[in-house]
């Protein structure tokens, strides 16, 4: 892919909960024909994030991890833009993704698993890569196995968003918080 438009954004988010406000503050600076593409290991918080900007998009949900569907369009529940969430997990190629006829031009599309799959998708797009340390609590400290069950600790994610292409020249313009 190309190189970055603006220096990425970082956020450190310590709850699901967190995860789906940014989701929703980066819905604010969404329009149709943007691009995300999300990166992150099982359980990081992708389909969180996605529900959050579905939400600040306000479609129709829920939005759902659409691992066995491949794509899920949500439409406007007010006239405005649809999103559609890809999960590329289980294609090979970017012919495959293209066989899925997604409508980027006239929708918000968040994809998961979709590094090195869109190459000339798209002139500009984000990339948003999470970072979950397992066995860590919201200190950053470890957490033993004795202590919390992994699936059921908040545990904190470090999430850098880069922009790429003219779109993105001044950056995501995230807010952070902090």
């Amino acid at each position: 892919m190309s190189t970055a438009s603006h220096a990425p954004t970082v956020r450190r988010v310590a709850t699901a909960e967190e995860m789906h406000q940014l989701g929703r503050e980066l819905a604010l600076r969404l329009r149709a024909g943007d691009l995300i593409v999300l990166s992150g290991p099982l359980g990081a918080g992708k389909t969180t994030l996605t529900r959050g900007i579905g939400e600040g998009l306000d479609v129709r949900g829920p939005v759902t991890s659409p691992t066995f569907v491949l794509a899920r369009t949500h439409p406007s529940l007010s006239g405005g833009t649809p999103l559609v969430h890809v999960d590329a997990y289980r294609l090979s190629s970017a012919l495959e993704l293209d066989d899925l006829d997604i409508d980027f031009a006239r929708s918000v599309v968040v994809v998961e698993w979709g590094a090195g799959m869109l190459d000339g998708v798209a002139e500009s797009w984000l990339e948003v890569a999470i970072e979950r340390p397992t066995g860590a609590d919201e200190s950053g400290d470890a957490v033993s196995d004795d202590q919390a069950d992994v699936d059921e600790v908040d545990e904190p994610r470090t999430v850098t968003i880069t922009g790429f292409g003219p779109r993105w020249a001044q950056g995501p313009d995230v807010v952070d918080p902090a």
